[in-house]
């Protein structure tokens, strides 16, 4: 009966967490419809980061409510996946979701600052932009899946790994799809600075996956 008590005290505060979430893509969708629709069929169709690229793109509104529902989704779905890791007679406090918060924002800025920090510096920092902007793009994208995926674990399939195992299987997806049109469109920006692109991928893009998945270990 363990699992069904934990269950029960959490189901409140994720049920605001998911209404919030649902908040603002309708708000997003609401105030931005046109650009909305173009970005619903992002990985089947590049026309939204190409309408968008050159114009309005990080500090965008639509981009940033669409950052937060990122931020909230990632934080949300890695308390779902340690709580069904987690033995049931291993309560997970209510708290490491707001910590897991807290640490996914703090990281997003930096990260975020960095990379436009060593675009400024190197005179590179419309191209940048422009990258950033494509991958944050598929990254917000992929967090509709964890919103989805948040849903089921929290009110029909509760802790179910399988849930679990196929988010983070769209979720990488949908992303190598993203890091393929980057890769694509940027390429001979790339090739220029293919030492500091390796640097880059191994310290802010494959060290922060080690660490979550030591984490949920």
């Amino acid at each position: 009966m363990e699992p069904i008590t934990r269950i029960t005290q959490n189901i409140d505060w994720i049920t605001l967490v998911l209404l919030v979430s649902l908040i603002l893509m309708v708000i997003a969708k609401k105030i931005f419809y046109t650009r909305f629709l173009n970005f619903i069929i992002l990985p089947f169709n590049n026309k939204y980061i190409i309408m968008y690229n050159k114009k309005e793109k990080l500090f965008n509104w639509f981009h940033i409510l669409l950052t937060v529902f990122q931020i909230i989704n990632i934080s949300l779905f890695l308390y779902l996946t340690w709580r069904a890791y987690s033995s049931p007679e291993i309560k997970v406090p209510n708290v490491t979701f707001f910590v897991i918060l807290g640490f996914i924002f703090l990281f997003v800025l930096t990260k975020m600052f960095l990379q436009l920090g060593n675009g400024f510096i190197f005179g590179s920092y419309g191209t940048i932009n422009e990258l950033l902007f494509k991958k944050a793009s598929y990254l917000n994208y992929s967090s509709i899946v964890l919103f989805l995926a948040n849903i089921l674990l929290s009110f029909v399939y509760i802790n179910s790994m399988t849930v679990v195992l196929s988010a983070i299987v769209l979720f990488i997806i949908i992303n190598i799809i993203g890091w393929v049109t980057v890769v694509r469109i940027h390429q001979k920006f790339i090739s220029s600075y293919f030492f500091y692109f390796i640097l880059y991928l191994c310290a802010l893009e494959i060290a922060p996956l080690i660490i979550m998945g030591s984490f949920l270990k």
